[in-house]
């Protein structure tokens, strides 16, 4: 396995003015040649860390916080949405501990989180679960399960200049570089793994631009009964007005999960990025590569324990934000999907050990606690038990989401580590215990 080399250049301790964007509006030269010099960097400092090896220098991950937010929402509303519950509505913790079941973790900072069983879709346990706040680069899960399907992986596409224009400043870029040919596959692991901004753009401009890839994220949400959401970037970047919740983030990564390849790109640990043409010393030109790692750390283990089971999903950090991430992890049959967003102690990883946290919680209380809510199934029928309790609610998404000829669709299925090996563990439909033929072992391994 190569040696993981970042790339990314970190978020900066500011927010971006909001920017409006036309198709028909194009920066100056002069902003043009900028924004070219700060894609191209990155393949400037992957070389630099590849001859001095591992251990040359800390890490840049993009999505880790160099201080607290500047958030100074400090409560939550009142009154919230009601998808998926009443009780999901409510400020404040929400559970249901039967007899014996074990209290919730202590020190728990974050301001919105939420604990569910990713295949009944029961949450078990959520903390002002439908609190719209910003995102950071969890939105990119939004973005992937958009606009992922519409893709074919081994499409090409030489990078045009302009596809680079609109990111915010200090944006995490992945490398990518103008000018140069990049496969879909290439610029997917480049968001699943560095939260690349450059990649987002790329793809959005492959899907018809940044505004048609908005509008697309934005119908999708609606799609999904994602109410909390308001999507302004296909990135996740600080702007003015966009927000998400735990409750959305968490519908999001149920349903990109559903499909295989955001289940690879998601859980893929370490890769190699294409970087630039150079000549041998026969005058042979040859493509380079450098390798990058995910910085999702609970999968990887840098900085914290790697907790055994996790398979993705994504995480993030902005000024705004502070640090989310939203996770999904296997042990035995259960599979739970947990969502934290800023905590208001700790450092970087805080995120991480409260996730881990509320992962051995739900592990250990599943069965021992009655449900406050449901993830809702996608379309009207799902919006139309928004406003139930748990117990009715359940009954809303427990029918199975059927295509236009009647089969069952919405197949789910969990990923799961378990001795360095990526095994896809179990599927089912939305809502529906019906078990299906186990998908092929997957391995965790560099992708060339």
């Amino acid at each position: 396995m190569p040696t993981p080399s970042f790339t990314s250049t970190p978020v900066r301790n500011r927010t971006r003015k909001s920017v409006h964007r036309s198709t028909t509006t194009r920066r100056s030269t002069t902003t043009r040649r900028t924004t070219a010099r700060r894609a191209a960097a990155p393949l400037a400092t992957a070389a630099a860390l590849l001859l001095c090896g591992p251990l040359a220098a800390t890490p840049a991950h993009a999505t880790d916080p160099p201080g607290g937010s500047t958030d100074t929402a400090a409560k939550p509303p009142a009154h919230m949405s009601t998808v998926g519950g009443k009780r999901l509505g409510r400020p404040g913790t929400q559970v249901a501990l039967k007899q014996g079941a074990p209290a919730l973790p202590k020190g728990l900072s974050g301001k919105s989180w939420l604990v569910a069983d990713a295949e009944s879709g029961d949450v078990l346990a959520s903390h002002n679960a439908h609190w719209q706040l910003p995102p950071a680069s969890t939105l990119k899960m939004l973005f992937a399960d958009t606009v992922l399907p519409k893709l074919p992986k081994t499409k090409t596409h030489k990078v045009e200049l302009s596809d680079l224009e609109g990111m915010g400043e200090g944006s995490s870029l992945v490398g990518v570089k103008e000018n140069y040919t990049y496969t879909v596959h290439d610029l997917w692991l480049g968001v699943f793994l560095r939260s690349g901004n450059d990649a987002v753009h790329v793809l959005s401009a492959m899907n018809g631009g940044v505004p048609a890839t908005v509008r697309e994220m934005q119908a999708h949400a609606k799609y999904l009964n994602a109410r909390d959401t308001h999507v302004v970037t296909p990135d996740g970047y600080d702007e003015k007005g966009q927000v998400s919740s735990a409750y959305d983030l968490t519908l999001f990564a149920r349903s990109g999960l559903q499909k295989a390849d955001f289940r690879e790109y998601c859980s893929t640990a370490t890769a190699q990025f294409p970087g630039a043409y150079a000549k041998d010393k026969k005058g042979k030109k040859s493509r380079s590569s450098f390798g990058i790692q995910n910085t999702n750390r609970l999968l990887t283990g840098f900085g914290v324990e790697p907790y055994k089971g996790i398979a993705g999903v994504k995480n993030g950090y902005t000024t705004n934000a502070g640090s989310t991430f939203t996770g999904v992890a296997q042990r035995g049959n259960r599979v739970l999907l947990v969502t934290v967003m800023n905590p208001q102690q700790g450092g970087g990883i805080e995120v991480y050990k409260e996730t881990a946290k509320l992962f051995d919680w739900g592990f250990e209380a599943a069965g021992s606690v009655d449900p406050v809510g449901t993830l809702v199934r996608p379309g009207a029928a799902g919006a139309s038990h928004s406003s139930a309790d748990g117990e009715d609610s359940r009954k809303g998404a427990q029918a199975s989401v059927s295509t236009a000829d009647g089969s069952s669709s919405g197949m789910w299925t969990a990923v799961g580590i378990t001795g360095g090996s990526l095994a896809l563990l179990g599927a089912v439909a939305f809502g529906v215990h019906r078990r299906w033929p186990l998908p092929e072992l997957v391995r965790r391994r560099s992708r060339d």
